[in-house]
């Protein structure tokens, strides 16, 4: 499902292929496949537990082969229901952490295959699945179900609300993944990961959520007649500073711009949507007061506004070319609002003040634009508790525990000897 281009499967076969419509950037999504669990269990915990966990996973691998997007919910209930079981492996006292090779594989063309033997992998696998998803709902919300080809787009109030909560939520899953699940794994695991799971990608990606969501929080305010232009120049600079963020966060770990595709270049393009608004409105206020420079630094605002819009458009065709491909949003919310008044304004603005392009030193650079602490962060998650299976005190394990096993192999070598 990279970027929501690819489509999950049915039967085994992919649906006609789409040229999807992309709003909130989701990453190629990861499912898991089959992998040898009552093989490396065996010995170590009882075979009822086993059974639970193979059909918990395998009821996962089903419903992501062999259904479509409108099953998301049916796949993140299946999710959440096997990650308390699974979370029973994580601990120490089943030597069970390190028996099993997790294999999941991502839903592209490529059908790369990652095995990892750590349970504290297929946890992360987990809620990073439940993240990705998520952002599909969000994407969903925001485009129709069916595709008119219009380019008079409306989505209602609640349709923005609800995907901001989605973002949020989907930021606070992939938070979780950096700061709490990341640190279990070593650097040997963590240099097996697939790319959009290692710190860098997921920190970004968690950052985009937000910055979409401060996005949308603008165009409601755009709406709403009482918000004044000081909180939108704010929201504006917000969704600037949360795309920066990303853009830091994605290249820490010396990624390159092709390791990082598709996500940098909606990154960029996002940036300079942002940007532009809030120069925007930066100016809108400038020119209200009443200091010298007032209307030099409007017109600077105004031009630098129109300049990095012309740069979005192009930033969004490359985003849009970029394998694999998606069809370029038609302009609504915000920056339908955006692509009307910032030409328009700084068109208006520069004839009215044609006068300060004649003066000796010309138009100076755009003023900087003030700095804000960030309002949105990541809903909050944590994992599950533990299945309450995992707490018999007494298991009859059907088989020769593997600590016995090894022990008694040992005390073979020191006969021999």
């Amino acid at each position: 499902m990279g970027c929501t281009s690819s489509i999950l499967h049915t039967g085994g076969k992919k649906k006609k292929m789409m040229i999807a419509e992309v709003v909130v950037f989701v990453p190629t999504m990861q499912i898991p496949v089959q992998s040898e669990l009552h093989k490396g269990l065996k010995g170590l915990i009882p075979k009822d537990m086993i059974d639970r966990l193979v059909d918990f996973r395998n009821r996962v691998i089903l419903l992501s082969e062999d259904t479509d997007v409108l099953a998301i919910p049916e796949i993140k209930q299946a999710l959440e229901e096997y990650l308390p079981v699974l979370l029973g492996l994580t601990k120490k006292d089943y030597g069970a952490l390190d028996a099993v090779p997790y294999k999941w594989r991502t839903l592209d063309d490529k059908r790369e295959e990652i095995c990892v033997t750590n349970t504290w992998y297929e946890v992360l696998s987990v809620v990073y699945m439940l993240a990705v998803l998520t952002l599909v709902e969000a994407n969903m919300l925001l485009v129709p179900k069916q595709y008119t080809g219009s380019s008079d787009r409306i989505v209602s109030t609640d349709c923005q609300r609800d995907a901001i909560d989605m973002l949020l939520k989907a930021s606070g899953y992939l938070d979780f993944c950096v700061k709490s699940i990341l640190p279990q794994l070593g650097p040997e695991i963590k240099n097996k990961l697939h790319k959009d799971m290692r710190e860098g990608a997921l920190e970004a990606l968690s950052l985009q959520a937000l910055g979409q969501a401060t996005e949308l929080q603008l165009g409601l305010a755009i709406d709403n007649q009482k918000a004044t232009l000081s909180v939108k120049r704010r929201l504006a600079c917000e969704e600037q500073t949360f795309f920066t963020q990303a853009h830091c966060s994605l290249f820490g770990e010396k990624t390159n711009e092709s390791d990082a595709g598709k996500q940098s270049l909606f990154i960029k393009y996002k940036f300079l949507e942002a940007k532009a608004a809030a120069y925007f409105y930066h100016g809108l206020i400038v020119e209200k007061s009443n200091e010298p420079l007032s209307h030099m630094n409007a017109l600077g605002s105004y031009v630098a506004a129109e300049e990095l819009l012309a740069e979005s458009r192009k930033a969004c065709l490359s985003f849009c070319l970029a394998s694999p491909v998606n069809r370029v949003p038609p302009l609504w919310g915000a920056m339908k609002h955006f692509h009307q008044k910032i030409p328009d304004t700084a068109s208006k603005k520069s004839q009215m003040n044609s006068y300060l392009f004649d003066q000796e030193k010309g138009l100076q650079p755009p003023p900087e634009l003030p700095e804000f602490q960030l309002s949105l962060r990541p809903d909050d998650y944590e994992l599950p508790e533990v299945d309450s299976a995992w707490s018999r005190e007494k298991w009859e394990i059907i088989g020769q525990p593997l600590k016995e096993h090894l022990q008694e192999l040992e005390d073979v070598i020191e006969d021999e000897s």
